[in-house]
């Protein structure tokens, strides 16, 4: 029996704006989590958030986009694209022997039946590793 893989954002779970299992697992996925962060979470895996040097490079290309005269979201959105985000966190993903073990790690969960939720800040309207990660945790499952 295998169980299910789910993502959503911090504030969706602080707000009651989405469903989740009471018995799910939720499992942060940022590599620098705030105080107020664990909250809402049972764990927080920083593995399986982005490389530091791809989160200060996107934020330098948001930021600037941002003065250039872009909104917040749109700038967010735009800087992936510029900093090649998806391929460089994929990749991120494959090489890193931490990110592997955890990966591993949730896999397992999931092929036991646990529903595994994964949590970060961006919100719906904005692109997020975390659906990467639920991607590639699913290849993984389905094995």
């Amino acid at each position: 029996m295998s169980g299910e893989i789910r993502e959503t954002y911090h504030a969706a779970l602080s707000h009651d704006l989405v469903d989740v299992p009471e018995d799910a697992h939720l499992v942060g996925v940022v590599r620098r989590p705030m105080g107020w962060f664990g909250a809402e979470i049972d764990e927080n895996r920083p593995d399986l958030g982005p490389p530091e040097d791809l989160l200060e490079e996107t934020k330098a290309a948001a930021e600037r986009m941002e003065t250039e005269g872009f909104d917040e979201t749109p700038a967010h959105n735009l800087s992936w694209e510029e900093t090649d985000f998806e391929a460089r966190y994929r990749e991120y993903l494959e090489s890193s022997p931490a990110a592997q073990a955890e990966l591993d790690d949730l896999a397992a969960m999931v092929e036991a039946g646990e529903t595994v939720v994964l949590v970060c800040y961006e919100g719906d309207d904005k692109r997020c590793h975390r659906r990467i990660l639920q991607e590639v945790l699913e290849e993984r499952v389905s094995r």
